[in-house]
């Protein structure tokens, strides 16, 4: 069976349009339901952190390395603390529990 890789790709892209064309032509006039709206307000925070959460605990070779990391970086972030700078102090943590541990 062969397989044509151009067709994988433009069926690809013809979901990946109507996914994004379809709700903007066939809803025209402004949300008015408050839950609609939180809903839609909420989806891409939420898409973003199921699939950010599963890798931060499972991407270090300890899990709880990954774990204080996650934790430290809620914490610096609720501080106020840049993307920059959560990003460098988890990693500092992750790099320090292996090395503990490891």
């Amino acid at each position: 069976m062969k397989h044509n890789i151009y067709l994988y790709i433009l069926v690809a892209a013809a979901v990946s349009c109507l996914i994004r064309v379809l709700p903007l032509t066939l809803i025209r006039r402004k949300i008015k339901n408050p839950f609609l709206r939180s809903f839609l307000y909420y989806v891409p925070y939420v898409t973003l952190a199921v699939m950010t959460f599963p890798a931060i605990i499972t991407a270090p070779q300890i899990p709880l390395a990954g774990i204080l990391a996650l934790a430290v970086g809620i914490i610096a972030a609720w501080k106020g603390v840049n993307m920059v700078g959560i990003a460098a102090l988890c990693c500092i943590v992750v790099f320090i529990c292996e090395a503990i541990v490891g």
